[in-house]
């Protein structure tokens, strides 16, 4: 797979991540793909021209917006991560992961199915300023080290709670089991976590089946 790198301005490029790709896994791919785009023409790239970064992590199963910046732009990358994002999700009910995400392992919880009305005033309940225990397979540090590298050594893994803004939370459709909503959010929202409270809500049981980044502040991906 080729990035369109022709687009990037300002050392700014949008990407659309595939599901199944780290983040980590398209810097690496761009990285490449520029080294072999200087040799292409018998050239040696610098190492400023070898710098590449990403504004914001997403899961590998997650798809969708993921910013990437090179050369002088990675020094901004700061910038980018207090922004507001836009996602949209498909939740399965009745069921959890030991992920939050399709990648864990998972449990059967209940049979029991909501009504579209009582999927709607979940949803309502988690709009404004609310706290949110981050998942522990997640990217934060825990002295020092990433919580998700902790949690598959099989270590405890307790993520201190946060403050997180959902401006809006729209139900897009419902067809049990699976609830697709479109999420408005401020930067540290984890939509996995999102996925598992209104689970405990319905009394369902939850999980995030599948997950696409729309925007980062005007920055957008198409739908």
């Amino acid at each position: 797979m080729q990035f369109d790198l022709s687009r990037a301005k300002d050392g700014i490029v949008l990407v659309d991540k595939p599901a199944g790709w780290t983040s980590f896994d398209v810097v690496a791919k761009i990285r490449g793909q520029i080294r072999g785009e200087y040799m292409a023409r018998g050239e040696k790239p610098t190492k400023r021209q070898l710098k590449v970064g990403h504004a914001g992590t997403l899961d590998p199963f997650a798809t969708g917006l993921l910013i990437i910046l090179l050369g002088d732009a990675t020094k901004k990358a700061d910038e980018f991560l207090k922004l507001d994002k836009v996602y949209e999700a498909t939740i399965r009910l009745g069921q959890t992961s030991t992920t939050g995400d399709p990648e864990g392992e998972i449990s059967d919880v209940s049979g029991a199915q909501p009504s579209k009305e009582a999927a709607e005033s979940a949803l309502s309940k988690f709009v404004g300023t609310i706290k949110q225990s981050p998942p522990a397979f997640s990217a934060i540090k825990i002295n020092g080290q990433r919580a998700y590298k902790l949690a598959r050594a099989g270590k405890e893994v307790v993520v201190p709670e946060r403050e997180v803004t959902i401006y809006s939370l729209e139900l897009l459709d419902y067809l049990y089991p699976e609830v697709r909503i479109r999420a408005n959010v401020s930067s540290g929202t984890y939509i996995r976590t999102l996925a598992e409270d209104i689970g405990s809500i319905l009394q369902t049981g939850a999980y995030c089946h599948s997950l696409r980044r729309i925007s980062i502040d005007h920055y957008q991906i198409s739908l």
